[in-house]
């Protein structure tokens, strides 16, 4: 829930370094829901898509103790094709054993990935790796293009933190058997005032404007979906999974501030959180028609 710690830069989109930071790793063989037989006769048929949201709390489970093999394990049970992750270390620091957890989740469940920082700090050591912290999307389909754009954000380092544009809004357009599908991960503040929440849904919105096609926005929300800073964006998306389950704390969860949002047209054909302790939240993943037009 909590966003990590440091001290945020103000890059631009990153547009330099966002092929870089993608994998074309060999994909494993399609989800079961992949090889669904589509249904309805009469006009084209819908596209399967498994997506999942999980907070991987930097790789450490409710216990405190970092594990990325546990947190792979609890993503591999999804079986999900795209996999929107929220508070991803990248050689960010002791507490992850400076580890590059979006390239090594990758490796581990043989999928692309794109990782968008929302800090990118000098090394711990001259001549070590860039410290970098915040979310990615995991892939098993191609990835036409990728983005890490900007949204309001407030630094949890300054003492006096002023409102101000920075990145970590993650974007990428996926090829789903010929259908282009914009997929978002995000991670919204986590104080009680909800105002930053509120500019960062209005910033959310006006990029969601910009994709063509089936759009999925996941996250971590730090708001439920009744949240009065979250009413606009029910005006342009569906809350995916509204019975699926609480999500946060991992053990024994209160509320439901993972979600899996999806635009007019996508068809949600179910739903589920997954207990495990992998993490302090618990994930969530839904089964998805995608719409596609007559050939």
């Amino acid at each position: 829930m909590p966003q990590g710690p440091g001290r945020p830069t103000r890059t631009a989109r990153v547009a330099a370094v966002l092929l870089a930071a993608l994998l074309s790793l060999t994909a494993t063989p399609a989800t079961a829901a992949e090889d669904a037989t589509p249904s309805g006769s009469g006009a084209a048929p819908a596209v399967p898509l498994r997506v999942a949201t999980y907070n991987i709390h930097a790789g450490a489970g409710e216990d405190q103790v970092f594990d990325l093999d546990r947190t792979a394990a609890a993503l591999r049970d999804l079986r999900a094709d795209v996999i929107g992750l929220q508070e991803v270390d990248v050689h960010w620091g002791e507490r992850s054993d400076f580890t590059d957890e979006a390239r090594a989740l990758a490796e581990k469940l043989r999928m692309r990935v794109f990782f968008a920082p929302i800090y990118d700090l000098d090394p711990a050591a001259e001549g070590g790796e860039r410290r970098q912290y915040g979310v990615a999307v995991l892939s098993r389909h191609p990835v036409l293009h990728a983005e890490n754009h900007e949204i309001t954000r407030l630094s949890t380092q300054t003492p006096d933190p002023v409102p101000a544009p920075a990145p970590g809004f993650a974007e990428i357009v996926i090829s789903v058997k010929g259908v282009r599908t914009h997929v978002y991960s995000t991670h919204l503040d986590y104080r009680a005032d909800p105002s930053i929440r509120a500019a960062q849904v209005d910033d959310m919105l006006g990029i969601l404007a910009d994709g063509r096609g089936p759009g999925v926005l996941v996250g971590d929300f730090n708001a439920e979906p009744s949240a009065p800073e979250l009413a606009p964006l029910w005006h342009t998306l569906r809350d995916a999974a509204p019975d699926a389950g609480l999500t946060y704390p991992a053990i024994a969860p209160q509320k439901r501030i993972d979600l899996i949002t999806v635009s007019d047209g996508i068809t949600v054909t179910g739903a589920r959180t997954h207990a495990t302790d992998a993490s302090d939240h618990r994930p969530v993943v839904a089964d998805l028609r995608l719409p596609r037009e007559d050939r």
